[in-house]
């Protein structure tokens, strides 16, 4: 006979049997079973138990939910996926057993957290369906929110995955077709990608088309440019799908399904990569000596992404080619504005990702201050742009005044940036500019700007007489007399005991870190 909460754990996990379930419990994640020892081993934490049924104890393993980020990269740098259940019900409002479900599982081509990610280096998460001589390819980048599709001839796969170099492939778990001499030959079984196999109803062409048409609101697939293409709407559909299984937070932010096609761009097998040196050079592979840190003086990590794709996929058109020039010509000319131009990428951070991390809700507090900053200099490059620069310095006006043709080599940049004067002021107006606030301590929100924050932080005087209190009270109710009060930034709040009165720790004592001579424990 097991617990409520020991048979709601059980279901979840059966669900996803191939990741590490971090089930939410109070302030910590929990893992359980061989769950909790793979998670003890691979995050150096401490192995307990718990009582989870009549004469039932199983292994348990933790980490505490205001710092998970560090322990999840830690995971899927070592190659495990997490599912991350959480209480979907307030505890305040429930009677009985709290509702739980999965809110994420995380893979390596869906991580979003800056821990895990190369700030420079897109990470692509790819879906691949093949039809006869002919294949789909789709991939998104879950921290940019880019989306894109194409199909072509399977035997340009192999170097459209070199050129996406992709963290982590689905393909269908059912066709043996996807069995294929390609998939043998591009090693996809041997550990040269990573390989997820998802369910064949996600690359279903009627379930795909409507999913692709749901998501962003059309009723042909004409405006996607994506018709005549059914191989490359199968696998697009399949990264819905998987996204809305795994992350759906992440749905909302593809706002847009670019199509292309290989043609359009000169094909880069590995063998001329390795010979141009476009990526690694020398007698080492370093890519300190390669063609992309020769041009790459990018400012800011959007900039080094974008010249990354430029180098890996040169363009064919003569059109596009002649824009870029034509800007680059501009900016040759005018040093002037280029120097302003750099001068203000400077100053502004990668606003792709904390974007994404904006709306999925695991943006930090100084992120928000960098988007401030960000958008403020944004503002600043538009007006630049547009022929309207204002100097900070008044007297520098004239030297620094641009011809107001300037604007014209870059036309091709969309003015669509609107008005987000209302944003800056909202964080300025709530947020510290302290870069050692930590989230948790009640000093990342400014003094006035939340009446019933403020109210809590006056009450937080009488919480800190209670854990002042809580040592001499604990004392006398266990007998133990030299029981301790801590704290640190991973537990929190501890009870720490010696261990000659491990005989005697209360049955409600849960052990979180040994020490050399103590045991340290939480209390519900």
């Amino acid at each position: 006979m097991v617990t409520p909460v020991r048979q709601q754990y059980l279901d979840i996990k059966a669900e996803y049997p191939d990741a590490l379930v971090f089930f939410r419990m109070g302030d910590f994640y929990e893992t359980f079973d061989d769950d909790a020892k793979v998670s003890s081993k691979a995050l150096d934490i401490t192995l307990t138990s718990r009582s989870m049924g009549k004469a039932l104890k199983v292994p348990m393993a933790g980490v505490p939910a205001h710092s998970l980020e560090p322990y999840l990269v830690k995971l899927i740098k070592n190659g495990h996926k997490v599912a991350i259940c959480e209480q979907l019900s307030n505890p305040s409002d429930s009677q009985g057993l709290l509702e739980r479900g999965l809110v994420r599982l995380v893979t390596t081509g869906t991580v979003v957290e800056t821990g895990f990610l190369d700030q420079n280096t897109n990470n692509y998460l790819v879906a691949i369906f093949t039809l006869g001589a002919q294949v789909g390819l789709a991939f998104v980048d879950a921290s940019t929110g880019e989306f894109a599709a194409t199909q072509m001839p399977v035997d340009k796969l192999d170097w459209e995955l070199l050129r996406l170099n992709p963290s982590e492939i689905l393909v269908s778990n059912v066709g043996e077709d996807i069995r294929g001499n390609w998939i043998d030959s591009l090693g996809m079984n041997n550990g040269k990608y990573n390989v997820t196999e998802i369910d064949p109803y996600a690359f279903d062409e009627d379930e795909s088309t409507n999913a692709l048409l749901k998501h962003f609101r059309i009723f042909t697939l004409e405006s996607l440019g994506c018709r005549d293409k059914p191989l490359a709407v199968r696998a697009a559909g399949s990264i819905l799908y998987y996204l809305d299984q795994t992350y759906k937070s992440a749905v909302p932010l593809l706002s847009m399904l670019s199509v292309y096609s290989v043609n359009d761009f000169m094909v880069l097998d590995d063998q001329t990569r390795r010979n141009l040196e476009l990526f690694n050079g020398g007698r080492h592979q370093d890519g300190q000596v390669s063609l992309l840190n020769t041009l790459d003086t990018s400012k800011t990590a959007m900039g080094s992404r974008l010249m990354k794709r430029w180098v890996g996929q040169p363009i064919l058109s003569l059109t596009d080619l002649n824009k870029r020039l034509d800007a680059v010509d501009t900016f040759f000319d005018q040093s002037s504005l280029r120097n302003t131009v750099r001068n203000i990428l400077t100053k502004i951070p990668d606003l792709e990702r904390i974007f994404v991390r904006l709306q999925t809700g695991s943006i930090s507090h100084r992120e928000l201050r960098s988007l401030k900053i960000g958008l403020a200099e944004c503002a600043l490059l538009q007006e630049v742009f547009s022929g309207c620069w204002l100097a900070d310095d008044q007297e520098s006006i004239e030297e620094n005044s641009f011809d107001q043709r300037s604007g014209l080599a870059v036309k091709w940049l969309p003015d669509v940036f609107p008005s987000v004067s209302h944003l800056i002021s909202l964080i300025e107006a709530s947020i510290k500019n302290d870069p050692s606030s930590k989230i948790g301590e009640g000093s990342v929100i400014k003094e006035g700007f939340s009446d019933e924050l403020d109210e809590i932080r006056r009450n937080a005087g009488d919480a800190r007489e209670f854990i002042a209190s809580l040592e001499v009270k604990e004392r006398e109710r266990t007998g133990i007399k030299n029981l301790k009060v801590g704290y640190n930034q991973v537990f929190g709040y501890y009870l720490e005991i010696s261990k000659s009165n491990a005989s005697v720790i209360p049955d409600n004592y849960i052990r979180r870190q040994t020490l050399a001579n103590a045991e340290r424990y939480l209390v519900p």
